[in-house]
């Protein structure tokens, strides 16, 4: 004996309209759909779907990224968790010092209050975010970053910061180099330079806020004197200088 559901068709055209609705859904609507503007991310324009689309000229909060493929996970969704992956090959005899044309690959993650960046390799050029400080840019190599209901819980991956000039007259080495952590429920980049003499140590908050704390020791009276005209302020681990921002 058959037994006939009156709304079995209905339902069944509903779930492929439905299926080819979200086949077809706009990348730029998925990604204000993520909410991910709140977390900084941002671009010209979104092209393709949600699933297969691209970002032209995308940026983190005042960090240009260049143009990048993109595309929502399907597999993650299933648990509740909205995964999207951000890839782009570097391009054959770019100028190094173009973070637009480098390598970036990695994802961005959210689950209600929760949100991660996953596995990120790329350079973020960094000379108008952290200023005064010189820091041209920002190379990560495989770094993890968890924030749960906005406090960091988890990062690894090494970061490191290519410096450009010096401040305020006070020398700065060319690179200084780090493991990333969490610290009271911030993500901490602390980075040093290969003399042990500089210390950068930035923190940044889940809403994108950072600070970022300059330690330097002093070889002389003379680099001391320097120090204190540039503003640093003697502290418990040398002289100190404290930058506060936003992303």
């Amino acid at each position: 004996m058959r037994i006939r559901l009156p709304l079995g068709r209905s339902l069944f055209v509903f779930c492929l309209f439905l299926l080819a609705m979200l086949a077809l859904l706009p990348m730029r609507l998925g990604l204000a759909w993520l909410g991910l503007d709140n977390y900084g991310l941002a671009a010209r324009e979104a092209r393709g779907s949600v699933w297969n689309g691209a970002l032209v000229e995308a940026q983190y909060g005042d960090a240009a990224l260049g143009d990048l493929d993109a595309g929502l996970g399907f597999l993650p969704m299933l648990i509740g968790r909205a995964r999207i992956a951000f890839e782009r090959e570097a391009v054959e005899g770019a100028p190094a010092d173009d973070p637009g044309l480098g390598e970036f690959s990695g994802a961005i993650s959210v689950s209600g209050a929760n949100f991660s960046i996953d596995d990120m390799v790329a350079r973020l050029p960094a000379a108008e975010i952290f200023a005064p400080l010189p820091i041209a840019a920002i190379d990560l190599e495989s770094v993890t970053a968890r924030f749960e209901n906005g406090l960091c819980v988890e990062a690894e991956g090494l970061v490191r910061a290519r410096l450009a000039g010096d401040l305020g007259g006070v020398s700065l080495p060319g690179t200084v180099t780090g493991a990333a952590r969490c610290d009271e429920g911030r993500l901490l980049l602390p980075l040093i330079g290969q003399s042990g003499m500089e210390q950068i140590d930035l923190r940044i908050g889940a809403a994108g806020d950072y600070s970022i704390e300059l330690v330097v020791t002093p070889s002389d009276d003379a680099m001391r004197e320097q120090l204190t005209r540039s503003g640093f302020q003697l502290g418990s681990r040398g002289y100190m200088m404290t930058i506060q921002g936003q992303f």
